[in-house]
């Protein structure tokens, strides 16, 4: 039976890009022949705290505790064939656990990310750390590395500058157990929705003008579903807190999900995430042409693809006055994430970074 040792920044269940990259093939891996042991560095207490302004000495508290737990990591990790890190070992300064474990262990290391986290993209709240966050190790990490998964051909284009053996491993959707159900597009009340955490509400910025014209001549609830209120006059807004107990049955009161982004370097590393979980619950996607979108999104077949805010007003005029629209979009969209980006057609692909 091969062991794997998971090294990971948050609690279990916590962060969506655990969830929804690794987290779910548990099981798979179990069925597989695989064992496992998972360490985070942030304990539940830390992750609660993580993005609140201020709690400077708890923060600082609580990093350290992370670094002791990574020092213990090192002495668990012998019996292990493989080490799984996800994103980085420790949130701040150089790739010290890193290169012990790839160099001092000889361990098999399988390297993950899914953003473009050797660009700096630092919190407001946690600008102390800005400095301190050592971007440029990931090159190294990638180096050191028996196998690099990357969320999108962008991410792993960076990738390959520092390793041959670089997989391509989408952010999945679980389609059976979790989002295994489809809108009924024929409701009364439309619903446009976002979803997304504080930290990319920013992208929103652009949409919001287009929203605000269209419900004075049309009749829609504009819902967000995140971590934080976003501050808007717009008088169609709803907002509801992200839970994860509830997430799916929020989710479902959208007729149409959008996903606006700006296209920059960071931008371009992001996996589509937002459209993925609209479009597994038969919600046509409406999103920006950026980075892995246009792979994701085919054009007026399971949603569309806006390029400016002109484009934005028509595919949502166009899909709030046709149910019937909606309803084959949605059909279409719950299919190409059924064969494309679901955690079965992805699980040969996961399971063959462990190869």
């Amino acid at each position: 039976m091969k062991k794997i040792y998971f090294i990971v920044p948050y609690p279990h269940g916590a962060a969506p890009s655990q969830r929804f990259r690794f987290e779910q093939y548990y099981d798979v891996l179990q069925q597989n022949g695989f064992s496992f042991y998972i360490s985070s560095f942030l304990d539940r207490s830390a992750w609660d705290i993580l993005y609140q302004p201020g709690h400077y000495f708890l923060k600082t508290f609580k990093i350290l505790a992370g670094f002791l737990r990574r020092t213990a990591d090192l002495f668990k990790m012998r019996g292990y064939d493989f080490v799984f890190i996800h994103r980085e070992a420790t949130p701040v300064g150089p790739p010290v656990f890193e290169w012990l474990i790839a160099k001092v262990l000889r361990k098999k290391i399988v390297y993950d990310f899914d953003d473009a986290i050797w660009l700096p993209n630092t919190s407001a709240h946690n600008k102390i750390a800005a400095g301190i966050k050592w971007h440029g190790k990931v090159a190294s990490i990638c180096r050191w590395s028996y196998k690099v998964s990357c969320g999108n051909e962008y991410l792993a284009d960076y990738a390959r500058q520092y390793n041959s053996h670089v997989i391509v491993n989408p952010t999945t959707i679980d389609t059976i157990h979790l989002h295994n159900r489809v809108k009924d597009q024929n409701s009364s009340e439309i619903v446009i929705g976002w979803t997304g955490t504080h930290s990319t509400s920013q992208y929103l910025d652009d949409i919001l003008p287009v929203i605000e014209k269209l419900e004075k001549t049309h009749d829609f609830t504009f819902m967000v579903v995140s971590n934080a209120p976003l501050r808007s006059a717009i008088k169609s807004l709803k907002y509801i807190h992200w839970n994860k107990e509830t997430e799916i049955e929020d989710l479902m009161q959208f007729n149409i999900g959008i996903m606006p982004l700006r296209d920059d370097r960071w931008a371009k590393g992001k996996c589509g995430f937002k459209a993925l979980q609209y479009m597994s619950l038969g919600i046509p996607a409406l999103v920006s042409p950026v980075g892995v979108n246009t792979r994701i999104v085919d054009d007026q077949v399971n949603g569309m693809i806006c390029k400016s805010p002109q484009e934005w007003e028509q595919a949502i005029v166009g899909y709030i006055s046709d149910a019937q629209l909606r309803t084959e979009a949605g059909k279409a969209a719950r299919k190409k994430i059924e064969e494309h980006y679901s955690v079965l057609s992805n699980t040969g692909n996961f399971i063959g970074l462990f190869s």
